[in-house]
């Protein structure tokens, strides 16, 4: 890790999934965490996500702020987001084939919303004195999603360096990794994977057939973690 990622003030982008909890865990380990943010854009599993955001906060005593963004729910493409859309779960995902993930991915796709997220933290970044905004990113989604790419992380810095006036930099830890090495980590660090909310709905328990569940139970399943410990209906 260079040298410079040592003294970070960072916002991080918390939606208490498996990437952001680590990059959350890991900012406050390399540097001082100015604030979290979680957005809630109208989205199914909003409620959870803020609530399980709201308590990784309390616990690792990080200031947290819900941002709002009504206008999402304009973006009735995504079944994240229209009620009449049934989100992919079961068999429909298969999360080893390539061109079926990509298919799965259109229909959970949300227009620019990593884009929208990430100049939303940049401003806050800057008014706050960050140098550093921190998303959640992998690896293994960025096949699917191009932006969960280090590929958009460069563009976004390119852009951020003339859009702030501090010339705040995007950095996130996971986006070299897939979530079993991100889960790895995780033990390492850790982390009590019952805080965490992977999941595409806002149940009291997590699905486990959405892919974002499937995503997270494999990785815990490879890595040895017993996943009778972990909220699945």
């Amino acid at each position: 890790m260079p040298a410079v990622l040592s003294s970070l003030k960072t916002v991080v982008l918390l939606s208490s999934g498996l990437d952001s909890t680590y990059n959350l865990y890991k900012a406050q380990e390399l540097g001082s965490i100015e604030l979290a943010l979680t957005f809630d854009y109208g989205h199914k599993a909003a409620p959870q996500e803020i609530l399980y955001s709201q308590k990784l906060c309390q616990k690792l005593k990080v200031p947290h702020q819900v941002v709002t963004l009504d206008f999402f729910r304009q973006f009735e493409i995504s079944s994240l987001l229209n009620l009449r859309k049934q989100i992919p779960i079961g068999d429909a995902i298969q999360i080893d084939d390539v061109e079926a993930s990509k298919e799965s991915a259109k229909s959970v796709w949300v227009p620019n919303r990593n884009g929208i997220f990430l100049n939303i933290g940049a401003g806050f970044a800057e008014a706050l004195g960050a140098d550093t905004v921190v998303p959640g990113f992998n690896k293994e989604e960025a096949v699917t999603f191009p932006d969960n790419s280090e590929d958009f992380i460069s563009c976004l810095n390119n852009s951020f360096a003339l859009s702030t006036a501090n010339q705040v930099k995007v950095h996130c830890f996971s986006s070299n990794k897939t979530k079993t090495e991100i889960v790895a980590e995780c033990l390492n660090m850790g982390v009590d994977f019952a805080d965490i909310w992977p999941c595409y709905f806002s149940n009291k328990k997590i699905c486990g057939v959405c892919e974002s569940c499937q995503r997270f139970l494999r990785a815990l399943n490879l890595n040895g973690v017993d996943i009778d410990a972990i909220h699945v209906c």
